[in-house]
């Protein structure tokens, strides 16, 4: 289930507040056999397991000691300088190979943060609103430092936001205390708050950068699809790629023999254009839309979404 974004607090006691979490959305199923050992399987939100990556998260297994089965939604954070930091969960969200994932485990830790609770002991959420899901979730023992179940507020929502806008994090989550859970829909009973505008985008293509860069990845070209499956294009953006994610960047955009944006954007001809497959989704903090051009202004890369498909990328704000 998934939010739509808005730039308005909404008012009013049906509503309850939680920090948007600058992480990796996360479903995780802990199951007692009946041989009584219990499995952990974590899977991204676009249905792609990453148990592997994620070693210390087995310790959600304790809670198949009291039930036969849980599944948590929630998001796996990864904390830089004491606040969260997608910049340093990146180094964890691609490992496969399951020892090296035990060492960088040990170097950057990740928390996953539950939200909600979808089943338990045999039985489905889904239907119940979400103050009874939420009061079932606060059952469970969470007592173990890799999991927490996130705070919820309903008073000085103002307040709230002006903290989460001074320490630069993401954003807050608003939702309706009868909502029912929908798998797969975005709906307005959940709304983000962003002080900060920044979304996913698929990358088209890349231009060469000048200097120290000359003949590498300079800049990605990014764009969204519409609701009729065209990819337009977005923008460009460079600022935040260090020399690692340029490289990764680089092995990882396969060439293509055309533009795949409805729109072959203009550049000066001085500049270097390399088409790509749309194969990739990245996120990306920016300023506003520009009026005119309708591109982005001030765009700042975050991060590699591996969690993500290129077909569901849309645009977010206006």
């Amino acid at each position: 289930m998934k939010g739509k974004s808005d730039d308005t607090v909404p008012r009013g006691d049906q509503w309850v507040f939680e920090l948007k979490w600058d992480g990796m959305r996360l479903i995780a199923f802990v199951i007692r056999g009946s041989n009584g050992e219990h499995s952990v399987r974590l899977q991204s939100s676009n249905g792609r397991d990453v148990t592997a990556s994620f070693p210390e998260l087995q310790a959600l297994g304790a809670l198949a000691d009291d039930f036969d089965g849980v599944v948590l939604d929630g998001e796996i954070v990864a904390f830089q300088d004491g606040k969260p930091s997608f910049n340093a969960l990146q180094t964890r969200m691609h490992v496969a190979d399951r020892r090296e994932a035990a060492r960088r485990a040990a170097l950057v830790p990740v928390l996953f943060v539950a939200f909600d609770l979808l089943h338990l002991d045999g039985h489905d959420m889904f239907s119940l609103p979400l103050a009874n899901r939420r009061a079932l979730l606060e059952h469970l023992d969470d007592d173990d430092p890799c999991w927490t179940i996130c705070d919820q507020h309903d008073d000085d929502i103002d307040g709230l936001l002006a903290v989460v806008t001074d320490a630069g994090l993401e954003g807050i989550m608003a939702k309706r205390r009868d909502s029912t859970y929908r798998p797969g829909a975005r709906t307005s009973d959940w709304i983000k708050i962003k002080p900060r505008l920044r979304q996913e985008f698929v990358v088209g293509g890349w231009l060469e950068g000048r200097g120290s860069r000359s003949g590498g990845l300079g800049s990605l070209l990014v764009g969204y699809y519409d609701d009729d499956g065209t990819l337009i294009y977005a923008g460009r953006a460079g600022s935040g790629l260090t020399d690692a994610t340029q490289s990764e960047w680089r092995q990882l955009l396969v060439e293509a023999g055309s533009c795949p944006f409805a729109e072959t954007p203009a550049f000066p001809h001085d500049k270097v254009v390399h088409w790509s497959e749309p194969d990739h989704v990245v996120e990306i903090a920016f300023g506003e839309w520009a009026t005119s051009t309708q591109v982005l202004r001030h765009p700042v890369v975050l991060g590699r979404r591996t969690d993500k498909k290129p077909a569901e990328v849309r645009r977010e704000t206006d």
